[in-house]
């Protein structure tokens, strides 16, 4: 009886890394990229087009980013599978990122039998987190410290404004990202800045490089 193929959709802004996740994943027969979209707009579109047993998306692209992208594929398609690669271990954006419905998470330093095997555990609906990740999600939680990081204070959607302010974002671009007004961004950012003590931008940058959200 032969074998029913993996299908996925590839979503990352750079067209090398996509032709080698293609390349790779591909040359075991079992899996079938079924489309590429290089940006998170195009990625939403052709899930719903494809409807695949799964998704990868980079979490750090340009324009509505990884996190919006996760969300509107989510709201439409409550069960889709997702894995999330980003070049961040941020913990913290470990947990965001599973909390807007990822079904797992990889740095994009691992291997390529680590993320053969999440294609596989997560195309099923089984979560996949790498190893050493959630070895530390699970001492933080223990320790009791995780929720005393400084972003846990924030929402869900102040936290997805806060990266996209400290990625360089202005009010007007991110009010289009995200699909609200203006004015309604300005009151979230009003939100993020009182929550966290910030004062400035300049000081919302840095916290955002302190907590591994963005590299200099």
């Amino acid at each position: 009886m032969k074998t029913k193929l993996i299908t996925l959709i590839l979503i990352d802004d750079h067209p090398v890394v996509r032709a080698g996740y293609r390349y790779f994943l591909e040359s075991t027969k079992k899996i079938m990229v079924l489309a590429e979209a290089g940006d998170g707009e195009t990625g939403c579109v052709l899930y719903q087009e494809c409807q695949p047993d799964m998704a990868i998306i980079d979490i750090n692209m340009p324009g509505i980013g990884g996190l919006e992208t996760i969300y509107r594929i989510k709201s439409k398609n409550p069960t889709a599978n997702i894995l999330a690669l980003s070049m961040h271990s941020s913990e913290i954006m470990v947990k965001r990122v599973l909390d807007m419905g990822a079904t797992g998470y990889l740095t994009k330093q691992c291997s390529p039998e680590q993320l053969l095997e999440a294609v596989h555990r997560i195309s099923q609906g089984e979560p996949y987190i790498d190893a050493k990740l959630a070895s530390n999600m699970l001492s933080d939680s223990v320790q009791g410290s995780g929720d005393k990081h400084p972003l846990h204070i924030l929402s869900q959607r102040e936290f997805q404004i806060f990266t996209l302010l400290a990625e360089g974002s202005s009010v007007l671009q991110i009010a289009e990202i995200i699909s609200i007004s203006p004015k309604t961004v300005g009151v979230h950012h009003a939100s993020i800045m009182r929550k966290l003590g910030l004062q400035n931008t300049v000081q919302l940058v840095r916290l955002a490089i302190d907590c591994g959200l963005i590299r200099v």
